[in-house]
């Protein structure tokens, strides 16, 4: 299973011409998501998977021959995406309140296609939660991710901790003083439409 981020033009055929082209390669398309729109043009989100043997690089080339269509980022990723994510996080978080800053963390990876997240109070500046993948992050690791009481997304450079790769953060306080950080290492780039949901669930955590 990939995920194909694309840039096409905002026009009735656009969808239909990238889906078919798709399938010129054997590619399933198993969702589609608008992650965000601009003057002329919308940023959407493929779930796609290829038959064994398919190189994704054939993804890359059959969306590029079409006029107007830019490639953003094409990975591997996990089949759970979506708004089914969200909707069972939510649930999650009413059906235990007193945990929801920690289940929004953990469950980031699967409702925002991140590599990794981490929970952080932002007085002691220790980390309260995290996920399996996120680096264990000491007072110079915390303060190497920037200003944690605004929301922002920002690009960390390589060697920001010592074997780390470049890495996109997306950062939402919470009134509670912690704040919430996501993390994808190399990309794609955190969208405004993407923090402006990550707001909505960290309002929804308090």
């Amino acid at each position: 299973m990939f995920l194909l981020r694309l840039a096409l033009p905002d026009r009735p055929g656009s969808l239909g011409a990238v889906a078919t082209a798709m399938g010129t390669v054997g590619a399933d398309i198993n969702a589609v998501e608008v992650v965000e729109k601009y003057e002329g043009f919308a940023v959407d989100d493929f779930m796609v998977e290829l038959p064994t043997g398919s190189q994704p690089d054939s993804l890359v080339t059959v969306c590029t021959s079409i006029p107007g269509v830019e490639v953003v980022w094409l990975s591997y990723y996990p089949e759970r995406w979506g708004l089914q994510a969200d909707v069972d996080l939510l649930n999650h978080m009413t059906e235990y309140p007193e945990r929801a800053e920690e289940i929004l963390t953990l469950e980031s990876t699967d409702v925002f296609r991140v590599n990794w997240a981490a929970l952080i109070d932002r007085e002691s500046r220790q980390v309260l939660a995290r996920t399996d993948l996120a680096p264990d992050l000491d007072e110079a690791g915390v303060e190497a991710l920037g200003p944690l009481d605004e929301l922002r997304s920002a690009e960390l450079p390589g060697g920001w901790l010592p074997g780390w790769s470049e890495t996109l953060i997306a950062v939402s306080p919470l009134r509670s003083g912690t704040t919430v950080v996501l993390a994808r290492r190399g990309g794609p780039e955190f969208l405004k439409s993407e923090l402006a949901r990550l707001r909505h669930l960290t309002a929804l955590a308090q």
